[in-house]
């Protein structure tokens, strides 16, 4: 679906959701022909059915391999600096399928409604899921609408799920990693766990941060194009930096040590890390990868990572030791050394 910037939305009679708007009748098409299928860019030829119909060639015509995954969406509250949960829903999903080489193609998008949710805030939400969609230049080709009793959810949760194509050639693997191996960011850390903080509003916080919800797989594919040795990428969301890490170091068996100095993080967003007792290492980020490249391709990686709009700030921010195995290490500034472990429990929840 292309996004349409000024829909013509026919929002049903009221001016909020309620219980039949999920009944399977009259009420439910209403909402959905006449707001949802048009704030997303649909056309009214759009075929209702229950299920999409993609052109095997579409799918295969550049790789060897599907990607699939999909991925829900609860983050409180639904607008924050830099984003909202559409944009969040669509930009997550297509990371996810982007951080494996595949190219995405097409989601779904799913709806849980809150008896209550006004039109007007599900409206925002359909047309900023439309922008991003088009934007990442993929398909929102079907989906599924449910409406909750009040107080059974909070407003407004999104499930979408994607599939992507694999170009030959390219194996992102954790087991692929090797000792010598470096670690490139694409640039700095926590910036959506800080925004997150901001919006919420219970701190008080004076402080000029937007998340970093942004798309990626372009980043990667000039990244790819440019080291084709790479090992593997994650993107850093919940968990933060320190989880991916830690991931990778025990599903490699290698140990790993990263230099703080040459980790990127705002002054505003370490200010409230240390006013809140944060670590910007388990800070969620919507816009950050992980890179593990071979040392011999360290130099062309990090190039094509600052060559792109979401990379400026990219740099090499540690390397793969032989062992032991499964541990994450820093070098602090002062000189010493303490082990990063992955995150226990919850630092904030409903960040995504």
């Amino acid at each position: 679906m292309a996004a349409n910037p000024q829909p013509r939305v026919k929002r049903p009679h009221g001016d909020v959701v309620n219980l039949s708007h999920g009944s399977g009748g009259k009420a439910m098409r209403d909402l959905i022909e006449g707001l949802i299928l048009p704030a997303l860019g649909a056309s009214s030829a759009t075929p209702l059915e229950d299920q999409a119909r993609i052109d095997v060639p579409e799918i295969l015509g550049n790789g060897d391999r599907i990607a699939f995954t999909t991925d829900s969406y609860v983050v409180d509250p639904l607008s924050f600096p830099g984003g909202d949960i559409g944009t969040l829903a669509i930009n997550g999903t297509v990371n996810d399928l982007a951080v494996g080489g595949a190219r995405p193609i097409v989601l779904s998008c799913s709806l849980i409604l809150e008896e209550g949710l006004p039109f007007t805030i599900l409206e925002k939400m359909m047309c900023s899921m439309a922008r991003a969609a088009q934007a990442a230049r993929v398909r929102i080709v079907t989906g599924d609408t449910k409406v909750v009793p009040r107080g059974s959810a909070d407003k407004l949760f999104i499930n979408t799920a994607g599939i992507g194509i694999i170009p030959k050639g390219v194996h992102l693997e954790i087991a692929r990693i090797r000792p010598g191996d470096q670690l490139l960011l694409n640039g700095y850390l926590g910036d959506h766990g800080a925004a997150i903080l901001k919006a919420r509003g219970d701190l008080a916080l004076d402080a000029d941060v937007e998340s970093d919800c942004q798309p990626l797989h372009g980043i990667i594919a000039a990244l790819l194009a440019a080291a084709p040795g790479t090992r593997c990428i994650r993107d850093v969301t919940r968990g933060g930096l320190a989880t991916v890490l830690n991931e990778f170091a025990g599903g490699a068996g290698v140990g790993m040590r990263i230099v703080e100095d040459s980790i990127p993080v705002r002054p505003v967003v370490r200010g409230i890390c240390e006013v809140l007792g944060l670590d910007p290492l388990y800070l969620a980020n919507e816009g950050k990868l992980l890179a593990v490249v071979p040392k011999e391709e360290a130099g062309a990686a990090l190039d094509a990572l600052r060559s792109c709009p979401e990379g400026t700030y990219a740099g090499v921010i540690g390397e793969v030791l032989a062992g032991p195995p499964g541990r994450v290490v820093l070098s602090s500034h002062f000189g010493g050394e303490r082990i990063v472990d992955m995150l226990v429990g919850e630092q904030l929840p409903r960040i995504c």
